[in-house]
């Protein structure tokens, strides 16, 4: 793995357990804010974002490479309405995707085939991780500030496992 590959995953990483982090402040913020289904669904993408990152981790490792944690800056601790929340879901969900392009650009600058299809599997989940956040916004703004439609909401996405 050369250099410019390697800062490619290594900031991956790190900006993959910030993603991790942030999704767990965000299903704290939640849970204080009594909506447990939309913190369960939070959880469980921190879980996910965090298998992100160690996915990234041991393909590195796997190609003989020593990934370098870096460090994780702190998330904010309140986001708002679950309408506001969901919004910076889907702002955040597009900038992950704009760093996977970026990366695949970086491994196809590099003739680094292994890693092109590597990421082939980021790319195909940036475009569920978008497409399932633009669809709880879609009804959240559909509920507005009706507290019948936001249960609702906020039990659908509690069935998350």
């Amino acid at each position: 793995m050369n250099e410019k590959v390697f800062k490619a995953y290594n900031e991956q990483i790190q900006a993959e357990f910030y993603s991790a982090y942030m999704y767990l402040a965000m299903s704290m913020d939640m849970e204080a804010k009594n909506f447990k289904g939309m913190a369960q669904w939070l959880y469980v993408q921190y879980e996910e974002e965090r298998e992100h990152a160690l996915k990234l981790l041991k393909f590195m490792q796997e190609r003989g490479a020593k990934p370098v944690l870096l460090p994780v800056e702190a998330p904010a601790a309140d986001y708002g309405t679950p309408l506001e929340l969901f919004k910076k879901v889907l702002a955040h969900e597009k900038y992950v995707t704009s760093r996977i392009h970026a990366m695949y650009e970086v491994a196809l600058a590099e003739k680094d085939y292994a890693a092109q299809v590597e990421l082939q599997w980021f790319i195909t989940e940036q475009v569920e991780e978008e497409a399932n956040a633009s669809d709880i916004v879609a009804k959240l703004e559909m509920a507005g500030d009706h507290m019948g439609g936001l249960m609702i909401i906020d039990g659908q996405l509690g069935a998350r496992k």
